[in-house]
């Protein structure tokens, strides 16, 4: 008889992992607490708007390929999914603006916009992120790193790619203009990482773009959830929606089974959690007694991503001339980052992600009209922001922010919204301290430092996600299901 599998959370990585766990043959079962899967994927609907919940930037669709793959099945006869031209406008707070894309000639023209010698600059930094790239990502995002021995042979290669630097110091190397450095170390901030801090090993995000390009699921990314629902439901994958695990259940070094809503107990031989790794040690596992001395330590050292607040908009104007992905930067980047995530203040100085799907895809707001989302990094619960009493405040900064820049006459034109706070990624999301990202992409977070694929404290338990290796953001989750076929 096969092996019995549950899988606790329906995040991509969830979804991953029960697919390629049911291709190798297990008897795979997905719980999920909400009514309906996704994870941070979720999609909201309100007043004929349609909202992605969290993540909109698709890279490395063929990740999302072999899932389907793996059952002799097209992903193009469930989703469509289409590439990007533009891939993000950056919009500076002077109103200088740079279009990001993957054709050369226009990079060309928007690097030498700011600084003529920096184009050679930008093109060595290319270069070196490819190197960073097939590395970190082409050799070992989907190796599991639970053998310290295997840690300590990657070192002289990750030494020789810098990965001692920060995101941000690697390409200062390279690029002179302020601007310019911006807007080429701000990808630890898209997997929850400060650009000062994180390991310059995240600049392969940087050439990952480069390969595949930036793509959007026609419908949202909503539309790839439910095409991955529909294969495991042809798969005969069990999923039982509205049923959050309150306890998992352990006897010395093994797991046993789940508790579902404080009642319902379901054994079985392998337990994968797509759910916060510090969240699952700290709150599902009642018993602590197979902690040893080094896990605890651990687990105490850990610095978490920083958290954020997701504003979702429906205008009754059309903003035509705003890009899909616009990213908008205040006025300060270092001071600015370090009040979120070492300070952990809220600043007026915001930067943000606007996210205008129906710039790609009408049918996400009613004809003539606009659906949005604006992503603000914030402090984490570790702040003690009572989020009670300063959600409408922070919103209406927002609004105020867009207003006088990437969306003029916003605040008349706004018809229907809501707001998420870290309040609903710790209570809705079960993230330790309502993280965005579960814990920072930093060089002593990563690959074995981080937590494990296969549990370091019980050996049948998985994890798959942000929190564990290789890390957050759609390519790592969906790369950490993955590592499993490493494993089992």
């Amino acid at each position: 008889m096969a092996k019995k599998i549950i899988v606790i959370g329906s995040g991509f990585g969830g979804l991953a992992a029960s697919l390629r766990l049911k291709a190798k043959g297990y008897d795979v079962s997905l719980v999920e607490k909400h009514p309906d899967l996704g994870g941070r994927a979720r999609v909201f609907k309100k007043d004929d708007f349609i909202y992605d919940g969290g993540p909109t930037v698709i890279t490395a669709p063929y990740l999302f390929d072999e899932l389907f793959n793996l059952f002799n099945k097209k992903i193009s006869d469930y989703v469509e999914i289409v590439p990007l031209d533009l891939w993000y406008r950056f919009v500076f707070n002077d109103g200088q603006t740079f279009d990001y894309s993957g054709d050369e000639k226009s990079m060309e023209k928007e690097v030498k916009k700011f600084s003529d010698k920096d184009f050679k600059g930008y093109g060595d930094l290319v270069n070196f992120t490819e190197k960073i790239f097939n590395k970190g990502f082409t050799d070992l995002s989907d190796k599991p790193f639970n053998n310290f021995t295997f840690m300590l042979k990657q070192i002289p290669a990750l030494l020789s790619l810098k990965s001692y630097k920060s995101v941000y110091k690697l390409v200062s190397n390279y690029i002179t203009d302020k601007k310019l450095r911006r807007v080429f170390s701000m990808h630890p901030l898209l997997v929850g990482g400060n650009p000062f801090t994180t390991t310059s090993i995240y600049t392969l995000i940087l050439f990952l773009e480069k390969k595949w390009g930036i793509h959007y699921s026609m419908g949202g990314t909503g539309r790839i959830v439910k095409a991955l629902e529909k294969l495991m439901q042809e798969e005969n994958i069990k999923i039982m929606k509205s049923s959050e695990v309150t306890e998992i259940i352990s006897k010395n070094d093994k797991v046993k089974g789940i508790k579902i809503n404080n009642s319902k107990i379901i054994d079985c031989d392998y337990i994968i959690c797509n759910s916060d790794p510090p969240n699952v040690y700290q709150n599902l596992i009642k018993s602590k007694n197979n902690y040893n001395f080094l896990f605890k330590q651990k687990m105490k050292r850990m610095d978490y991503s920083m958290g954020l607040f997701v504003y979702y908009f429906g205008s009754k104007k059309q903003y035509k001339d705003v890009a899909h992905h616009t990213i908008y930067f205040g006025n300060s980047y270092e001071k600015h980052l370090d009040k979120i995530f070492e300070k952990k203040i809220l600043s007026e100085d915001i930067s943000y992600y606007l996210h205008r799907p129906s710039a790609t895809d009408p049918n996400m707001a009613p004809n003539g009209q606009d659906a949005f989302y604006v992503l603000v990094p914030v402090p984490n619960n570790l702040s003690n922001i009572n989020w009670s009493n300063e959600g409408d405040k922070f919103k209406n900064l927002i609004l105020d922010k867009m207003d006088k820049s990437v969306l003029p006459g916003i605040k008349e034109n706004v018809v229907s919204d809501f707001y998420l706070t870290p309040d609903y990624f710790e209570k809705d999301l079960a993230t330790l301290h309502g993280s965005g990202f579960s814990i920072q992409p930093k060089f002593s977070q990563s690959a074995y430092f981080r937590f494990h694929n296969r549990s370091e404290v019980f050996n049948n338990l998985y994890f798959v996600g942000a929190g564990t290796h290789p890390g957050a953001g759609m390519p790592g989750v969906l790369s950490s299901a993955k590592v499993l076929d490493n494993l089992f």
